[in-house]
């Protein structure tokens, strides 16, 4: 298939060694509209010809770029994340087309991403050794740190901007090159972004980017002695194959998987703050936000308010394409999703849980076509309900009493995630235990936007490994190397 029948994407494709182009057998697989389920274009199928060349390409793009000073790397950067902040409402609405994210959290999205790349601007000039005082006179030690070398990235199609914007920033800003593989449901927002690195001068070679298969892919370069760094974005499923692949070779990974973030919401709680801030964020993106709060906890005494305002405020959200200014939630982004959600909410019902809102697909929208499914509340769900225990990343929030701190600690830690985890309470001892007792890698207090820039993003247990974002985020693409030396 030639670039020009592409349709959404035929200014873009798989770029290697500094240009767009088709795959080498011109194969391509389409990528379909959740708002209408039409095809909205095709993006190329990476055979094992396009990966080799990527591959040679980010090994002498890493050669290049690894000599370029802090202040140069840091001005084109800087460079990136300007010209994405003027391609805004393009690059937003392109996301929303692929992904069926309102047209403003799309272009939301799209500043998060510029964000990054201005952040790691200033830590590429921040990147500091250590000088080790020594016992002899005639002896210096010294830390410096290098980077890694050619990273493989791939990222998830929840944020397709945003997702790969935070690898690719903090990779380019160790001094490393990069292949990003984005999800192919959502792959033209990332090749904005690479667009856009390009535009600010960007070397060839130190990003490539390819599509396709994601099983292939992933493997052939994690299998690849060129490939020295992966970082993922994804399924701890997933992540459990890379790690997998990765330890043949003694890989070094970051792995950013899934999440299942309970809020713990305390007697002495803003009862309606609380459940208006819950709400709102639990159905952003639909839901489909590995960070997004999904099991809800609150304390008996303050349960029927709870649960009336979080009802209340599900039912006031409109619902539509992501295009339509109006629309507040989005169609999910594919099938899978909406089946899933579906067998959930079914389950809950099953096993005794009460619908207080949604529940079906939104009876305004015409037709049958689209992945749509109203913003849903359950109420006095059991813990043994499969939402409870599985990532429902869809737009179902599952609410129910507890009694003691002990018990709301205990049901919080209950499953193998541990991403984020968020609490409400006016009391600072209360805050203080919960947040220090809670087992997870990030814990909003009285607040759920603990995503951006600056901030560390990551979690522990099967939640992942690592840090993205904040002063951490660039630690992950450097290697320390002692030097001492006898004079």
């Amino acid at each position: 298939m030639k670039r020009e029948e592409f349709g959404l994407y035929r200014d873009y494709g798989l770029f290697i060694d500094g240009a767009w182009r088709p795959a080498v057998d011109g194969d391509a697989r389409e990528v379909i509209d959740p708002a209408n389920e039409e095809i909205l274009g095709f993006i190329p199928v990476a055979t094992q010809a396009d990966l080799d060349a990527a591959l040679a390409s980010a090994r002498q793009g890493f050669e290049v770029w690894r000599r370029k000073s802090p202040w140069d790397r840091a001005a084109v950067l800087r460079k990136t994340a300007d010209l994405i902040r003027s391609r805004e409402q393009e690059i937003g609405r392109l996301m929303s087309q692929e992904t069926g994210k309102p047209l403003a959290q799309a272009c939301g999205e799209t500043r998060d991403a510029a964000d990054q790349f201005e952040w790691y601007a200033g830590e590429t000039q921040r990147i500091y050794g250590q000088t080790i005082e020594s016992r002899l006179p005639e002896v210096r030690m010294q830390i410096r740190y290098e980077p890694v070398g050619v990273v493989a990235a791939f990222s998830a199609w929840n944020f397709p901007a945003l997702l790969p914007s935070r690898k690719i920033a903090a990779a380019l800003g160790a001094g490393c090159s990069i292949i990003v593989k984005p999800a192919s449901e959502a792959a033209g927002s990332c090749m904005a972004v690479v667009q856009a690195l390009m535009d600010a001068g960007c070397p060839a070679g130190v990003v490539n980017l390819v599509t396709g298969d994601s099983g292939y892919i992933s493997e052939y370069l994690v299998r690849s002695p060129v490939v020295a760094k992966i970082s993922l974005t994804g399924s701890t499923g997933v992540g459990r194959r890379l790690l997998h692949l990765a330890a043949d070779g003694i890989k070094r990974v970051s792995m950013e998987l899934g999440g299942h973030a309970p809020v713990l919401v305390f007697e002495d709680a803003d009862v309606a703050y609380a459940a208006e801030q819950c709400a709102r964020f639990k159905y952003r993106n639909g839901g489909q936000v590995c960070a997004s709060p999904s099991r809800f906890y609150v304390h008996e005494s303050v349960y029927r308010p709870f649960c009336d305002k979080f009802a209340e405020i599900a039912n006031s959200l409109k619902v539509g394409p992501g295009l339509d200014p109006e629309t507040q939630v989005g169609p999910l982004a594919n099938r899978r999703g909406l089946e899933n959600t579906q067998r959930l909410v079914a389950d809950a019902l099953d096993r005794g849980s009460r619908l207080i809102a949604g529940g079906a697909r939104p009876p305004h929208i015409a037709g049958n076509k689209g992945y749509y499914f109203a913003p849903t509340a359950l109420a006095d769900v059991p813990d043994n309900a499969l939402i409870m225990r599985q990532e429902p990343f869809g737009p179902v929030a599952p609410i129910a009493p507890f009694a003691t701190f002990d018990e709301a600690i205990q049901r919080a830690n209950s499953t193998p995630y541990g991403l984020a985890s968020y609490l409400f309470s006016r009391s600072l001892k209360t805050a203080t235990l919960a947040s220090e007792a809670i087992s997870a890698g990030m814990v909003g207090v009285n607040e759920l936007a603990i995503a951006s820039a600056e901030m560390p993003f990551g979690g522990v247990r099967e939640s992942g490994m690592g840090r993205e974002g904040g002063s951490l985020g660039i630690k992950d693409y450097l290697e320390p190397k002692f030097i001492k030396v006898r004079l």
